[in-house]
């Protein structure tokens, strides 16, 4: 198969409507075969200010919304907005006097307004999770509180979220906590992911040695850039073009059914989306 002939899915990527290349990335992701995003929105504060109102989390995904409809105008597919709350912003607050648990509510507060864009129509998923470095316990024990809310609103809402957590393969009892709010543990996706990883679905970071990890774990996943669209990082984490180049690779080395895996299987699974079709619209 070549890559004119599939889907090409980059499950969690930036852009920066603000200070970034925005459209031009989803170009570049494009022009190397590209053919659908999933965008994630930048922190509050690099879009706007730190969060402490329902008000700045709508700026800031309305921002986001925006991006999303320039970039599906560049695209073969189209792109998808994916909305909340990222976990750095209550050691932001924490920093300017909030306690821990004040910081929940406006967290839980940020999400409420991410699940009602879903609900609503122009999102497609929530992000939440908990902070990747050293916490003290009260930021840790209100950080888990925040990302239990998020599964109970998509739950309720009967969409997926995307987690942005600590490191790590063994996140079996995040799943569990995820089921015991009722939501499937399929569509709760660990970003940044490895290619082996217990519990969520896996977003394994586009690197050759992780890609080949999760192929022989023979699980459901998908491939990401956690592209930030910093001019001042132009590279960071991985480009946009990195997603489509991997696939060719795939390709080269005939592993196709990976390819669906990534591209088409696994996001119909996860979010009710079909890559395929979508393509050829």
């Amino acid at each position: 198969m070549e890559i004119e002939e599939t889907p090409v899915l980059d499950n969690h990527l930036h852009l920066d409507p603000v200070q970034g290349r925005n459209t031009e990335a989803a170009e570049e992701f494009a022009d190397h075969g590209g053919t659908h995003l999933l965008v994630l929105n930048k922190p509050s504060w690099h879009l706007v200010e730190a969060a402490t109102d329902e008000g700045t989390f709508r700026e800031a995904f309305d921002l986001t919304v925006e991006a999303v409809a320039d970039a599906t105008d560049v695209l073969p597919g189209r792109a998808w907005p994916v909305l909340g709350v990222h976990p750095a912003l209550i050691s932001r607050l924490v920093d300017e006097g909030y306690t821990p648990e004040e910081a929940r509510d406006i967290m839980q507060a940020g999400l409420d307004v991410a699940a009602e864009y879903v609900t609503d129509g122009p999102a497609l998923a929530i992000k939440s999770g908990r902070p990747h470095y050293d916490v003290d316990d009260d930021v840790w024990a209100a950080s888990n509180e925040v990302m239990r809310h998020g599964f109970a609103l998509a739950a309720d809402g009967e969409f997926a979220i995307q987690l942005h957590t600590e490191g790590g393969e063994d996140f079996e009892a995040v799943a569990q906590w995820a089921e015991a709010e009722g939501l499937d543990r399929r569509q709760v996706v660990k970003h940044y992911s490895g290619g082996r990883l217990r519990g969520p679905t896996k977003s394994v970071l586009a690197d050759k040695d992780e890609i080949e990890t999760a192929i022989e774990e023979d699980d459901p996943f998908f491939l990401e850039t956690d592209y930030i669209d910093d001019p001042e990082r132009p590279g960071a984490v991985l480009g946009p073009k990195t997603v489509p180049r991997r696939v060719r690779w795939l390709l080269e080395n005939g592993q196709d059914d990976a390819v669906r895996t990534a591209c088409v299987e696994t996001p119909k699974a996860v979010y009710g989306i079909d890559t395929e079709a979508t393509l050829a619209d």
